[in-house]
């Protein structure tokens, strides 16, 4: 059994996937997004060692709950990707004894070719795309967006089923010509079953205090209804752009 670092788990968890989960968030990233309200997930070497078993000795006492719901096994982070191979394991032995659904959340920031046996025991990818724009995405990251983007298409073209989500941070995500070119790409995947833009919040902040980091958002508030509802129309814009176009 390998052992993979985790940061922390949730037994009840219902917004990281269809119906109840048990979601395991996994610690390390390599993007450092202002807005994130995990920072102390970053780190590559803290976390607590767990092997494949004692994760599902976790999950097993909530199978009543996760099956019924049409639920199952998230795996968040920090970024999974980057323990893809325990995550593997994870998901086989769940799947080998118990026929749970698995889905893994994820910033994109992998290859899928070299994720591939991850992605072949996955039922559904909760893809984050930070920024359609990369100079904007590297401002708010640290990184650039191409291995995010190639990683949408690869999962496109492979036929796996896809839901993404997108913060939105006023400021940062509202412009116009952003919003469509974002709308446009998303209509440019097959296997979307679901697109979601998720208002910024201010809930982490204090973790950042307690890390001694300074905030990078400092007095950026949430946005409003009428905020959200805009991104939508202009994105919902961008796909019907490419619908009209094939």
């Amino acid at each position: 059994m390998l052992k993979g670092r985790i940061h922390s788990l949730e037994t009840f968890g219902t917004v990281d996937g269809p119906g109840i989960r048990f979601v395991l968030f996994m610690q390390g990233c390599l993007l450092k997004c202002q807005y994130c309200h995990n920072p102390d997930t970053w780190s590559l070497t803290e976390g607590k060692e767990m092997t494949t078993e004692e994760v599902l000795a976790e999950i097993e006492p909530y199978l009543g709950y996760y099956r019924p719901s049409g639920g199952g096994l998230t795996v968040s982070g920090g970024e999974a990707t980057l323990q893809a191979p325990f995550v593997t394991e994870l998901f086989s032995e769940a799947k080998k004894r118990w026929n749970l659904h698995t889905t893994l959340d994820t910033n994109g920031y992998n290859e899928g070719d070299k994720i591939r046996d991850l992605l072949d025991v996955t039922d559904l990818v909760m893809l984050d795309i930070k920024h359609i724009n990369n100079e904007k995405h590297i401002k708010l990251t640290g990184k650039p967006n191409d291995r995010i983007l190639n990683m949408a298409r690869w999962l496109s073209d492979h036929g796996r089923s896809m839901w993404i989500r997108h913060v939105y941070v006023p400021g940062i995500h509202d412009d116009e010509q952003d919003l469509l070119e974002l709308g446009r790409f998303i209509g440019s995947l097959k296997g979307v079953e679901k697109f979601e833009i998720l208002p910024y919040h201010v809930m982490g902040i204090f973790k950042w205090q307690e890390l001694g980091w300074d905030y990078p958002l400092e007095g950026v508030e949430p946005p409003t209804d009428e905020e959200i509802e805009r991104a939508y129309r202009i994105i919902r814009e961008g796909q019907q752009q490419v619908a009209a176009s094939k």
